[in-house]
């Protein structure tokens, strides 16, 4: 094994602005041996995240460590188990984990879960921001049948996914924001959107008073700055808002934003803010993945995603979702 190498990406420099392949560099190095207790993972998937452009800045509000200059990245990942001595793992495992961005791992056993064969018909969709999902729908927004919800960010990888829930969940009426018109139109003929806010083509809120006449109950929020003071403005009274994303401020260069609120429509309304982390609810993962094996089997979920091809793409994989080329999650098969 000391005879073979691979491929990892780490980051050569600090952003000032967007994602450029130059950040990156690609390092060949031996393939490590565990010792008893470790586990050696050949990655065949990883996935890329809106989140990652903010851990690449060497401080950030998000509860992860940043990447280091001169160090690996880091990402969700699914691999298969190479040698795991004194471990209850065994060459041919499929293994999900956190060390992405490489073609092997090395990792503790503790840090590494095995996948439950057959429970997805495709590994790649444990790299889905599903459970992200799943949570703001379910625990944040707490959508209810009859209700119009508003989901920004919609063509992302949690946003394509949060809507489909949405509808399952009994919405009567899913409104997203994106974009670009291209997207807005794909949202309403393949994922069932009933209306779509587009970035850009006019103010928010006059555009989601049109998609929503009778107000919004529900928000599942990705993105903040506007879209978020928009459905305020619209909330009726008792609206739930779940904030699980923050891209207005996470895509910006430069000063940090902040989105204004006005807490007496809060208050006068009844309205919740609530905001949501994945840490907080690691419990419903296992649930999601049996619910969405099970819905990607009999067609009651899509898990649209673009998919890469080698290691040497991954920044690229991230530089393209930061720029908005792709509909759905970011997957680059190793």
């Amino acid at each position: 094994m000391t005879n073979r190498t691979y491929r990892e990406v780490r980051l050569a420099r600090r952003p000032e602005g967007p994602v450029t392949d130059e950040l990156f560099e690609i390092v060949e190095l031996p393939v490590p041996e565990p010792v008893p207790g470790q586990v050696l993972v050949r990655n065949t998937l990883m996935g890329v995240a809106a989140v990652m452009r903010t851990l690449m800045d060497e401080s950030s509000t998000v509860p992860l460590p940043p990447f280091g200059i001169g160090e690996p990245l880091n990402g969700p990942a699914i691999g298969e188990v190479v040698a795991a001595p004194g471990t209850d793992l065994a060459p041919g495992d499929q293994v999900e984990h956190h060390l992405g961005w490489r073609e092997y791992a090395l990792l503790d056993a503790s840090a590494v879960r095995r996948i439950t064969p057959g429970l997805l018909p495709d590994p790649a969709g444990y790299l889905s921001q599903g459970p992200t999902a799943w949570m703001g729908i379910v625990r944040g927004a707490e959508v209810k049948p009859g209700d119009t919800v508003f989901i920004t960010g919609a063509a992302g990888g949690v946003g394509t996914l949060a809507g489909q829930i949405a509808r399952q969940q009994g919405a009567k009426r899913v409104i997203g924001s994106t974009g670009s018109r291209q997207k807005a139109d794909r949202l309403i003929k393949e994922l069932g959107y009933d209306a779509v806010v587009i970035r850009g083509a006019g103010p928010v809120e006059e555009q989601l008073r049109r998609a929503a006449p009778e107000g919004i109950d529900a928000l599942f929020d990705n993105v903040g700055g506007e879209q978020l003071q928009a459905a305020i403005a619209l909330a009726n009274r008792g609206a739930r808002l779940a904030i699980v994303g923050a891209l207005s401020s996470q895509m910006a260069t430069g000063v940090p934003t902040t989105t204004e609120i006005d807490t007496l429509s809060l208050l006068a309304r009844s309205i919740t803010l609530r905001g949501m982390a994945l840490y907080d609810h690691l419990d419903l993962i296992p649930d999601w993945h049996t619910r969405f094996g099970a819905g990607l089997r009999d067609g009651t979920f899509t898990f649209p995603h673009a998919r890469l091809h080698g290691i040497e793409q991954a920044p690229a994989a991230l530089r393209e979702l930061t720029e908005g080329r792709h509909m759905g999650a970011v997957i680059v098969e190793l």
